[in-house]
């Protein structure tokens, strides 16, 4: 089963919730996020899961990079892994 690895690119989270480089794994469970990322986070995740190539910048591939809505604090790199 694929797995996305979700990891903390850069953060200013107004919390203290991450850091740069924490890193997480997504299964069949939602990983330790604040609900706004995850939110921003989830269609990718779920999408990579079910097997989907998304836009990366000129190509498709099978990541992504997502801005936190808290005016883009922290940033998440996704990327399949585990295939």
């Amino acid at each position: 089963m694929s797995k996305v690895k979700l990891t903390v690119t850069e953060s200013r989270c107004r919390c203290g919730y991450f850091r740069a480089g924490d890193e997480f794994v997504v299964g069949d469970i939602c990983p330790p996020l604040c609900h706004e990322l995850w939110n921003a986070a989830y269609p990718y995740v779920f999408a990579l899961l079910n097997g989907a190539d998304l836009d990366c910048g000129d190509v498709r591939a099978k990541e992504f990079s997502v801005k936190c809505p808290d005016e883009g604090r922290v940033t998440l790199r996704g990327e399949v892994c585990g295939e």
